[in-house]
C-alpha cells in the first residue's frame, strides 16, 4: 500500500483541528491548494491570510480564490517574515492555524526558494499569532541544496523550543532521508506539564 502524501496528512490533521469561522494563515500560498483548503474549511464566517513574494504565485492563487468563490481570502505579496506586521492586532493570539510548504514554486523559478532566515523569522511569529490551542504545521524539503539548510535550521529552532511546545515530524521513510518532512507543533495540555 502506497504511504499517504504528507500534504494530504496535513490536511487532514488541520481538517481534523479546524472549525467553521476559525481564523488561519497560508504563510506560502504557491499556487493556491493550501489556500483554497483552508479557506472552504473555515468558511466564509472564517478568514485566511495566504503570503508569498513572487507574482506569479498570488497571480495563480488569486485566479484559484476566484473560481473556487472563497471571498474570506486577503493574498499579500510580502514574505511571510512580514506576516505579523500585516495582520491586524485584534488577531494576534487568536489564530487556530498557520500553513507552512517550503521551498520553491511548483512550476516556477526553482531557483526562487523559501530561505532558513526568513522562514525562521516566520515560525516564531507564527507561534506568536496561534491561539492555545492553535497548530503549525510545516512541510521541509531536504531533496535540493537551499531546501537542506533550511530543513536543518528549522530542525534546530524546533529543538530549541520550550517545553510546552509538543514537535512531532514524520517523513516517508522509504523515500529515503532526502524526502519531505511534515513537523507539526501546538502547545502541550497544561496537564501534561511537569509542575516546578
Amino acid at each position: 500500500m502506497r504511504p499517504v502524501p504528507l500534504t494530504t496528512l496535513a490536511h487532514e490533521l488541520l481538517r481534523q483541528h479546524l472549525q467553521p469561522g476559525d481564523f488561519a494563515i497560508d504563510a506560502t500560498v504557491g499556487n493556491g491548494h493550501d489556500m483554497e483548503f483552508l479557506a472552504r474549511t473555515v468558511g466564509p464566517s472564517g478568514f485566511v491570510w495566504a503570503f508569498d513574494t513572487q507574482e506569479q504565485a498570488i497571480a495563480a492563487s488569486e485566479y484559484r480564490r476566484s473560481q473556487a468563490g472563497v471571498n474570506w481570502v486577503q493574498l499579500q505579496q510580502v514574505s511571510h517574515s512580514q506576516m505579523k506586521a500585516v495582520i491586524p492586532e485584534k488577531y494576534h493570539g487568536k489564530l487556530a492555524a498557520v500553513m507552512f510548504n517550503l521551498g520553491y514554486l511548483p512550476g516556477g523559478d526553482k531557483s526562487i526558494t523559501t530561505t532558513a532566515t526568513e522562514t525562521i523569522a516566520a515560525l516564531e511569529q507564527a507561534l506568536m499569532l496561534l491561539s492555545a490551542t492553535g497548530l503549525l504545521t510545516v512541510m521541509l524539503y531536504p531533496g535540493h541544496p537551499a531546501g537542506a539548510a533550511e530543513t536543518q535550521a528549522v530542525r534546530e529552532w524546533a529543538q530549541g523550543l520550550p517545553a510546552f511546545f509538543e514537535v512531532q515530524t514524520q517523513q516517508n521513510a522509504e523515500r529515503g532521508p532526502l524526502s519531505a518532512i511534515l513537523m507539526t507543533i501546538h502547545k502541550r495540555p497544561e496537564s501534561t506539564l511537569d509542575t516546578p
